[in-house]
């Protein structure tokens, strides 16, 4: 487990989905949809989704804490991915939340299970045997 790195994904993805409560814009617009009452409402739910879920991942206790966070950040990930890659409007469209929605599960899977060097199956460091005495 990179804990800094799903640190990190987690604070950028709270304050884009803090930013997104405020202007529905930033999410709607990329996705095609039109600025009405009901696409802004509509957003809400995701916007503040994606500031719940960062926050837990940012400030998480490492260990079952944090691996849960992150669990429920790729499952909304991967989730959008299939919701937007067949709602949005536009092929083009429907690509590029695909592709935004698997990037950001993906890091987030290989942050959880990448571990680092000497990193077991894990993803937790195992130091060496101590030298015999003698």
């Amino acid at each position: 487990m990179r804990t800094g790195l799903l640190r990190a994904i987690g604070a950028t993805t709270a304050v884009y989905g803090l930013a997104v409560t405020r202007r529905p814009r930033l999410l709607g617009a990329p996705s095609g949809l039109p600025d009405t009452p009901a696409v802004r409402v509509s957003l809400a739910p995701l916007a503040w989704r994606d500031a719940a879920c960062g926050l837990a991942m940012l400030l998480a206790p490492e260990g079952a804490a944090l691996r849960t966070a992150t669990l429920l950040r790729i499952a909304a990930d991967f989730g959008d991915a299939v919701l937007l890659g067949r709602s949005l409007p536009g092929p083009a469209r429907r690509t590029g939340a695909v592709a935004v929605s698997v990037g950001w599960g993906a890091l987030s899977c290989a942050a959880l299970w990448g571990g680092g060097a000497g990193a077991g199956r894990t993803g937790r460091v195992h130091a060496s045997a101590p030298p015999p005495a003698g």
